[in-house]
């Protein structure tokens, strides 16, 4: 399938890096602009998530709620039973760290329809330190029942990802990052809800990321095409797990690789494991935050020294191919 990728996407040096927080924040406004149902809201940090592209166009429409993430999530659940379909906005550490419990009782409980957006996940969060990247969202949002769990790759899938949620039914989390990255999508590559996009083919090993992870692992591709036939998967989508196109392709490789800027534990990684030990079983590695908090850094030093850069990732890839062959 042709997924239209960016012209010489590549190529640092020629591939836009762009923040997808401000994919999130325009797609947010634009679909205010069809949908006058929707309703943002946003804790104190209203420009540095971008709820403001939204609040500057409808004031009408949004609420600040200052820095008190129970009552934003309490609000969002009560629009929602009025017939609105309210997008919640703040750092993810904030909307479902102190969230979680009202998340559970008043809006995944009752299936409402509600939009969680947040921004500043990850070690991209940077020099806020380990208060701030949360690398622990995607287990306490997957586990949740009825909740469908989306982790958009760049830019481009974050300004999709808020429009596909506003046509589902039930709870929505999307994970957002703060730093810019490459913006290897374009707007003609599909964001389907539930479909792992195979973005490139291989034949020894399935690698299988989300967020910026996936163009890492691009490049790992390209540059080991003469080692190892890599095929790469964007699981944009971790709940629900497109299962036919894991399986599919661990079948096909016998080894899958996966790699996220999140904890190991109960991550994407530990979602695709569920899905393979009762499919598929084949050696896989888990590659991400090894269980432990993190340190106040510049996003790229971090990436460097936890080894999830594209250079720490092609590391850990190739030791996990030598011992698995």
């Amino acid at each position: 399938m042709n997924y239209h990728l960016a012209k010489d996407y590549l190529d640092e040096k020629k591939v836009a890096w762009k923040k997808m927080r401000d994919g999130l924040g325009i797609g947010m406004a634009e679909l205010g602009e069809e949908k006058k149902d929707m309703v943002v809201l946003a804790a104190d940090t209203t420009e540095s998530s971008r709820a403001h592209f939204f609040a500057q166009k409808f004031p009408d429409r949004f609420i600040q709620v200052g820095v008190a993430e129970q009552n934003l999530i309490g609000i969002s659940a009560g629009l929602a039973y009025q017939k609105k379909v309210p997008y919640a906005v703040t750092y993810a550490a904030f909307l479902v760290g102190r969230g979680w419990e009202p998340i559970r009782t008043t809006i995944a409980y009752p299936e409402n329809h509600v939009v969680l957006v947040s921004s500043h996940a990850g070690l991209a969060t940077g020099p806020d330190g380990p208060t701030h990247q949360m690398t622990e969202d995607i287990s306490i949002m997957r586990c949740l029942p009825n909740f469908t769990v989306l982790c958009p790759a760049d830019y481009e899938q974050g300004r999709k990802a808020v429009k596909a949620a506003y046509d589902l039914a039930g709870p929505v989390y999307i994970r957002g990052v703060r730093e810019g990255t490459p913006n290897f999508t374009t707007e003609k590559t599909p964001f389907d809800v539930g479909k792992g996009q195979v973005l490139r083919e291989g034949t020894d090993l399935t690698a299988i990321g989300h967020g910026y992870m996936v163009y890492w692992l691009l490049q790992i591709a390209e540059e080991l095409k003469d080692v190892v036939s890599i095929e790469v998967i964007n699981l944009h989508t971790v709940k629900p797990i497109d299962v036919k196109t894991i399986v599919k392709s661990a079948t096909k490789t016998g080894k899958v690789f996966c790699a996220e800027d999140h904890n190991i534990v109960g991550g994407m990684g530990g979602a695709v494991a569920e899905i393979l030990s009762q499919n598929h079983p084949v050696p896989m590695k888990l590659h991400g935050v090894y269980d432990q908090f993190t340190e106040s850094g510049s996003p790229k030093d971090l990436w460097k020294k936890y080894k999830l850069d594209k250079q720490g990732t092609k590391q850990v890839l190739l030791s996990f191919v030598r011992k698995a062959q």
